[in-house]
């Protein structure tokens, strides 16, 4: 049996997975996919590979929205996954090969964040730079890099301990990174909430029993976790918004 991998949602990780997979000269398909990736982006593909029967296909960071004609495992660590090792760990006990200090501390940055690099040792300049990398491999652009400072400027209110910034641009990092650290940060656009800090887990573990696929949570407690209002029924932003404040208030 052999490995095909398949790529899920783009950010540093995936990168750097992709990089390990071309040098070992590993198949793989990558459609160049965003966060909410599904197994389905690769239905076509999938379909017109043969012998399926000596193939394991490795779904990395996909949600499985379809059953696939052959054997599948899934590789992931958000969610219900949220205890799993980092996607590119996972990846590299499956290949049996060890991971560089770049790779590791790539790994603690998108499970644990900056709490994670810093519990490796990680100077200054590497968070710096492991950051400034994955809000690139994101796509986020310096135009972007700058409505994330007129949000903050603009756009930003304190209520009780509780940061709460209305979005210029659909991509939150660049905000999350330059209002880092925080206890508790509500970061939202017209067609997603998300919100930082304490018992991030618990509340997306709440708010995914309500609107299932819609919500996405991740890192440890204190992590984060989102909604994406866009398909929601009758749910506007701002109504979401409250919601999660009342989680918090609770």
């Amino acid at each position: 049996m052999k490995y095909y991998f398949l790529l899920g949602g783009y950010d540093l990780e995936m990168q750097e997975i992709k990089n390990i997979l071309q040098k070992k000269g590993i198949p793989f398909l990558d459609n160049n996919l965003g966060w909410g990736a599904k197994l389905s982006n690769y239905k076509d593909a999938i379909n017109s590979i043969k012998e399926k029967d000596q193939i394991v296909f490795v779904g990395i960071e996909l949600i499985k929205d379809i059953e696939i004609d052959g054997i599948y495992k899934e590789i992931d660590h958000h969610n219900e996954n949220s205890n799993n090792k980092s996607s590119i760990e996972q990846i590299a006990d499956l290949l049996n090969i060890e991971l560089t200090r770049k790779q590791k501390l790539i790994a603690a940055n998108d499970k644990d964040y900056i709490e994670g690099m810093r519990r490796m040792g990680a100077t200054d300049d590497e968070i710096k730079e492991i950051r400034r990398r994955d809000r690139r491999c994101q796509g986020v652009t310096e135009e972007e890099e700058e409505l994330a400072e007129r949000s903050i400027i603009e756009n930003m209110k304190d209520e009780n301990g509780l940061i709460i910034v209305r979005s210029l641009t659909n991509k939150f990092s660049p905000i999350v990174d330059r209002l880092y650290p925080y206890d508790r940060l509500i970061v939202y656009s017209p067609d997603e909430v998300c919100y930082y800090g304490n018992n991030a887990r618990k509340v997306g573990e709440h708010f995914r029993k309500i609107y299932k696929n819609n919500t996405y949570y991740g890192g440890r407690n204190d992590g984060y976790m989102g909604i994406v209002v866009k398909g929601l029924e009758n749910k506007d932003v701002e109504e979401v918004v409250n919601e999660i404040k009342g989680k918090l208030n609770q």
